[in-house]
């Protein structure tokens, strides 16, 4: 499952998710609209749990149906196949239509389904004005409940996610290529750690009975949750979620996670391919969520640090805005998507482990190690001085006003929602409530308490791999190459402490992989 819609009326990206929690309150959703209304959980009975945002007014009605399955479900040497049976059922015919004719039907509609997977979720999602709302549920429910499973939509979407994994993931996207070969070595042995869609010999081991056998087991109601949101008629909500009443009550339980390996020192992964510019990520495990208190003061600290494509954070404004280094520097609490071209997160892509990280957007060769080092620089500060008080409170205002864009429509409004169930936490109302009461004290004593630049694990995409590997053991310094004169003085005299930065990194523990040999099998 890739990050790039492959249907014509039915759209597949990659997303991740996380574990179900206990339900909270949730809160009420824009003016005008009705409070949400959470439906109870599967039990002995036939119901199913359920997520209702009414808003009588919206010519628009969302849908979302989401399971709490995904690539930690997979089995052993058959990495892919929780992906690949969420392409096969959003992607493919059903009993009563051929996937062709389900196009077909899907266009007049003016409709897609929207399948996004990841570790440990797996969503169908789509939106439609209110006129064409039964008969786009009708579609929906269709592809679920009773997917046609023929060959040659088994033999279509596999190969699409065997062309992912080995011509775009190793080919032409070096930025995904850089993050996931880093969560190769933060995740090294744990199902984080491998690619939703998943690696070439699994995909290759996959057989048609076995996303028939996977689909019969998991899509679960215990794993389920419906959710409709904006104007859809009276009683409509309530009947579309009994139809999945039909599928079994219980699924196998969710499989336990290993805690991430702890690194004492850091641990370096350089990708050997035909590369122009190097893509690198950072990462590091971390013992907190959305449920936790301190993710939301961490929160702003990660902000203020990188916020995901704006000029919020230093590190853009450092990194990009005073030194051209490269078009991106973002830093991350959690697993984050961008939902399509907006700039927001993809909701329902939670889950139960997390990681900071800094992603460093392509970068020219001769640049690239001053760059890791100008953002692990940037990150030691923060850790060592605090956030400033002024970056404190221009952040703590920034969020204030950029988190409600995160659910500014009635799709996104309702993903959120779910995800306050699956999480424990509504991420936008908690920010909300607590932003204006924060102190400066509270984010500097989340940062103390949970960053740390200590056995990180780090990915560079390079066409001159073994250079740069050396070039790192050897500690010498990395000086920025500037393509134009009259840089101030002020930024060349910092650039001078940048290029000896500390990143003591042993031969041991560096790695030089040929593009060609990453993904082919699972750790």
């Amino acid at each position: 499952m890739n990050a790039v819609g492959r249907g014509v009326g039915i759209v597949v990206t990659a997303a991740c998710a996380a574990g179900l929690a206990a339900r909270p309150t949730l809160a009420a959703e824009t003016a005008g609209a009705v409070p949400a209304k959470a439906g109870r959980a599967p039990g002995k009975g036939q119901h199913v749990r359920t997520v209702f945002l009414p808003s009588p007014g919206n010519p628009l009605v969302a849908l979302r149906v989401y399971f709490k399955l995904g690539s930690v479900d997979d089995p052993k040497g058959k990495e892919g196949l929780a992906a690949l049976t969420g392409d096969i059922v959003g992607q493919g015919g059903t009993k009563a239509r051929t996937y062709a004719e389900v196009l077909d039907a899907l266009y007049p509609l003016a409709a897609s389904i929207r399948v996004t997977g990841d570790k440990e979720s797996l969503v169908f999602s789509g939106m439609v004005h209110r006129d064409n709302v039964e008969r786009f549920a009708d579609l929906l429910a269709d592809q679920i409940l009773t997917p046609r499973f023929a060959e040659d939509d088994f033999t279509r979407n596999r190969q699409d996610a065997l062309d992912y994994v080995t011509k775009t993931l190793r080919g032409t996207a070096d930025e995904d290529l850089g993050k996931q070969a880093m969560a190769t070595v933060l995740y090294q042995g744990h199902p984080y750690g491998t690619p939703t869609p998943g690696t070439v010999a699994g995909l290759t081991a996959i057989t048609l009975d076995d996303v028939k056998a996977f689909h019969a087991s998991h899509f679960s109601r215990d794993r389920l949750i419906v959710g409709v949101a904006g104007g859809d008629p009276a009683g409509f909500a309530e009947a579309f979620a009994k139809r999945f009443e039909a599928l079994p009550a219980k699924s196998p339980l969710l499989p336990d996670l290993p805690l991430p390996p702890k690194y004492d020192a850091h641990h370096v992964l350089i990708v050997e391919k035909d590369a122009r510019a190097n893509a690198i990520s950072i990462g590091r495990a971390l013992d907190l969520t959305r449920k936790d208190t301190d993710f939301y003061p961490l929160t702003v600290a990660r902000s203020y640090l990188g916020e995901h494509r704006t000029f919020n954070g230093v590190l853009m404004n450092h990194l990009r805005g005073e030194r051209g280094l490269n078009y991106g520097d973002y830093a991350y609490i959690e697993n984050f998507i961008q939902d399509g071209w907006s700039t927001f997160p993809l909701a329902n892509i939670a889950r139960r482990q997390q990681h900071f990280e800094i992603w460093l957007r392509p970068v020219p060769p001769q640049n690239a190690l001053f760059a890791l080092r100008a953002a692990l620089y940037e990150t030691d500060k923060l850790i060592r001085e605090g956030i400033p008080q002024a970056g404190f409170e221009a952040t703590r205002t920034f969020l204030m006003n950029y988190s409600n864009l995160w659910a500014q429509d009635v799709s996104r409004r309702l993903g959120f929602a779910i995800d306050a169930i699956v999480t424990g936490k509504d991420v936008v109302k908690e920010l909300q409530a607590r932003l204006p009461k924060m102190k400066k004290a509270d984010v500097d004593r989340a940062i103390k308490k949970h960053l740390s630049l200590t056995g990180l694990s780090i990915a560079i995409v390079s066409d001159k791999a073994q250079a740069v590997a050396d070039k790192l053991v050897s500690g010498e310094p990395t000086p920025i190459a500037y393509d134009t004169r009259g840089t101030p003085p002020d930024i060349e005299a910092q650039d001078k402490l940048i290029e000896k930065f500390p990143v003591p990194i042993t031969k041991a523990n560096v790695r030089v992989v040929p593009v060609d040999q990453m993904f082919e099998k699972a750790q």
